[in-house]
């Protein structure tokens, strides 16, 4: 029953919307989120901000890596040739220093993952801000994000990313 009620709330809806269209023209806009995400000046800074914030832990990630790499060559070269005790003891500073680098690569990718959703969420919000003022501004009736086709006529992505581009206040 609450399937029927929902498909007939529906069917409601758009038999009154389409009754409203036959009686004046409609104003339909389609926005493209993934190319506001990519092409927007707002969103390139902040890809650019995100590469500078992480760019020192990604160096220190790299040089732990070469780090571990040249202890592990030196280790193996040296092991036939070690005592016991002391290629065990080697072995176990590997490891670990092994663990210690996937927890901190682990740590930079999240971090780095938040930041990087922080700032997508951000370049949204602007987005959608954009989009309501041009909506206003236009005169438009409704606004798509994502189809699967859209007429170029009905696209407004190039004049969200050109408001995205305007200093707020102006």
């Amino acid at each position: 029953m609450n399937t029927f009620l929902r498909r007939a709330v529906a069917l409601a809806f758009c038999s009154f919307f389409l009754m409203t269209v036959s009686a004046q023209e409609v104003k339909i806009g389609v926005v493209n989120l993934e190319r506001v995400l990519r092409d927007a000046p707002a969103a390139k800074v902040a890809q650019e901000n995100l590469i500078k914030e992480f760019a020192k832990r990604d160096k220190e990630l790299v040089a732990l890596r070469s780090e571990i790499r040249t202890l592990a060559a030196n280790f193996e070269k040296d092991s036939p040739t070690l005592p016991e005790s002391e290629r065990l003891v080697r072995q176990r500073q590997l490891i670990e220093q092994d663990r210690e680098l996937q927890r901190k690569n682990r740590e930079f990718q999240d971090d780095l993952n938040a930041r990087r959703a922080e700032e997508t969420q951000r370049i949204i919000d602007l987005a959608s801000k954009a989009v309501r003022e041009i909506a206003a501004a236009e005169k438009y009736d409704i606004i798509f994000q994502d189809i699967v086709y859209v007429n170029p006529k009905l696209n407004m992505t190039d004049k969200v990313i050109k408001a995205l581009n305007v200093p707020a206040g102006k």
